[in-house]
């Protein structure tokens, strides 16, 4: 990248919180591309990196960033006449046991094509494919072989680094600097697919949920908004279900009542968790009311 056009990045966004400028789309997109693409030095890629942290994404910035990660990976086929459900998971388990494999394998039944992406592993908590593999769902080694699954099982799983690697070089660098980046919000907000799907996406924090409703009814589309469950994507078992619909114009907000006391596993372990989603599937377990208002969520979707 040109160092004069990377300086004068850093000096739009490095100005703090409050007298830092946005970007145009154009120019995130130009910036983010050299991210993706190891192309810009160590320094200021921290410099980078941590001025977004304190200045956050203007909608335009998250539009540029987002348009360069689809550009940086090959996307997946669905199988034919369908419309698959998208599941980001990269935050894991840390107190509740983690119940997106759950929420997946129900959908799937439905007879919806579900994806699930995420991280193998995170030092402290329980990932998701962690639970999948306890269950004996191994990730997908390639985008072709996630395909060959959609088709003959409704479900695929598959890590970032096989469908994404820059994307997944970039939040690699969290060990590096110690602090999540752009990246883990641009992460959950992919769309892998060459044609329409909808979107699960959680935040944690309840003042991102204005930023993702803003998105998308102004720059994309086809998207189901949630809190989850310790920044999963399945709904916290314990609150009251809201999930919004985001079809690029409106929000429309799908409501369910909350349960007081579902039966949940006795650990978070992977093991614990995929065992006792076994039984649930097997209907030994009622599924908590939230998830299933998720399910019907995200049918309906």
């Amino acid at each position: 990248m040109d160092p004069k056009q990377l300086i004068s990045f850093i000096k739009e966004i490095g100005r703090g919180k409050n007298a830092a400028r946005d970007l145009s789309r154009g120019d995130a997109k130009t910036l983010f591309t050299a991210i993706l693409n190891n192309n810009i030095p160590p320094l200021q890629l921290g410099a980078i990196l941590i001025a977004m942290r304190i200045k956050g994404e203007s909608l335009d910035e998250l539009a540029g960033f987002l348009e360069a990660c689809e550009a940086s990976y090959p996307h997946l086929n669905a199988p034919s006449g369908t419309v698959p459900l998208v599941i980001p998971a990269y935050n894991g388990a840390r107190q509740l046991p983690n119940l997106t494999p759950l929420l997946a394998s129900l959908v799937a039944r439905e007879g919806v094509p579900v994806l699930v992406h995420g991280v193998s592993d995170d030092p402290g908590r329980v990932t998701t494919i962690e639970v999948f593999q306890a269950m004996g769902i191994t990730p997908a080694r390639s985008i072709a072989e996630a395909e060959e699954q959609l088709a003959s099982r409704k479900l695929a799983v598959i890590a970032i680094d096989t469908l994404a690697p820059a994307i997944a070089r970039t939040l690699n660098l969290r060990r590096d600097i110690g602090l999540r980046s752009s990246a883990h919000t641009l992460v959950k907000m992919i769309q892998p697919f060459t044609t329409k799907a909808v979107r699960l996406v959680s935040v944690t924090h309840p003042e991102y949920l204005d930023r993702m409703r803003a998105f998308f009814t102004q720059h994309a589309s086809h998207a189901l908004l949630l809190r989850g469950a310790e920044g999963e994507a399945v709904a916290h078992p314990r609150r009251e279900p809201v999930i919004e619909w985001l079809d690029g114009k409106t929000s429309d907000v799908w409501r369910a009542a909350a349960e007081n006391n579902p039966e949940l596993p006795d650990g978070r372990e992977a093991a614990v968790t995929a065992a006792w989603i076994a039984e649930a599937l097997a209907g030994k377990h009622p599924v908590p009311a939230a998830i299933s208002h998720q399910i019907s969520c995200a049918v309906r979707a």
